[in-house]
């Protein structure tokens, strides 16, 4: 029923894949995910979009070969095959409106994802759009093409090892241009840790800055609770009333102390789908 049209890798560890899902296509938004089930009894992955074409019918994602079930949609479904499930559009959307100049920060795959998809929204609402978009290396950086640039008036490409675009963060070029009077919000998504950092740092000048949390999610739906995080001195679920919150109200410590829980199981569940696979 969720046929996949389209799959290219992206780096080393990422991929993309379009998926026909019309009724997503017809109601996200931004700030909203969906969750796949690529086998009737297979895990709930929660995630984020890249695009979703409402003519079309279909969905653009960005996948990590992170845990068990993304290594084996990648090594064993391919353009025709079909997903199990597609379920969403799921969670709060954020307020698309004229804000003024608009950035968005991202170093992780998720975020990668919801720098060109928010981006896009912000920039037909009539702000001044920015991506700042940060890579290990040269390696793990995405094509040209999958970039945020054609929906960003301003662009910027960072490493961390300088072997491709700016030498360093999403934090140092946002820096800059928060020095220089150019951002009036910021959002982003990525890895925790650089989430914290950037919280600090704009709260340090008064921006406001929304970021993702589905990074901790694993239902996805609100039934297990795992993705709860204190938020303003309050309980709060990703999945529900997120994914994407006030940075500044977050407790992040809480956060990444969360996001460490299911470690040593995926990493089981990986090890023997390898081990099947003949690859270790």
């Amino acid at each position: 029923m969720y046929r996949i049209t389209a799959k290219e890798e992206l780096d080393v560890r990422d991929f993309f894949m379009e998926v026909e899902a019309p009724h997503v296509a017809r109601a996200w938004k931004p700030g909203q995910f969906v969750v796949l089930l690529i086998h009737k009894k297979g895990e709930r992955i929660p995630m984020s979009i890249y695009y979703a074409d409402r003519e079309t019918g279909r969905i653009g994602m960005f996948i990590r070969r992170h845990g068990k079930t993304t290594f084996d949609l990648w090594d064993n479904f391919d353009i025709g095959d079909s997903l199990y499930a597609v379920a969403g559009p799921l969670g709060t959307p954020i307020e698309v409106k004229h804000y003024g100049n608009v950035v968005f920060v991202s170093d992780a795959v998720c975020g990668q994802a919801e720098n060109y998809a928010t981006l896009k929204a912000m920039k037909e609402a009539g702000n001044y759009t920015i991506s700042i978009q940060t890579f290990e290396d040269k390696a793990h950086s995405y094509p040209e093409k999958f970039l945020a640039k054609p929906v960003a008036d301003e662009h910027y490409l960072t490493t961390e090892d300088g072997s491709r675009g700016i030498k360093g963060h999403y934090l140092d070029v946002l820096k800059e241009l928060i020095e220089k009077d150019k951002v009036d919000i910021v959002f982003g998504g990525g890895k925790l840790g650089s989430l914290k950092k950037l919280a600090e740092l704009t709260k340090e000048y008064g921006i406001p800055t929304i970021v993702t949390v589905r990074q901790i999610m694993v239902d996805g739906t609100g039934m297990c609770g795992s993705c709860r995080i204190l938020y303003d001195g309050e309980i709060k679920f990703a999945c529900r009333d997120g994914p994407m919150f006030d940075a500044h109200k977050v407790d992040w410590d809480d956060v990444i102390r969360r996001d460490s829980r299911f470690v040593r199981e995926q990493e089981i569940a990986k090890k023997h789908y390898l081990e099947s696979k003949g690859v270790v």
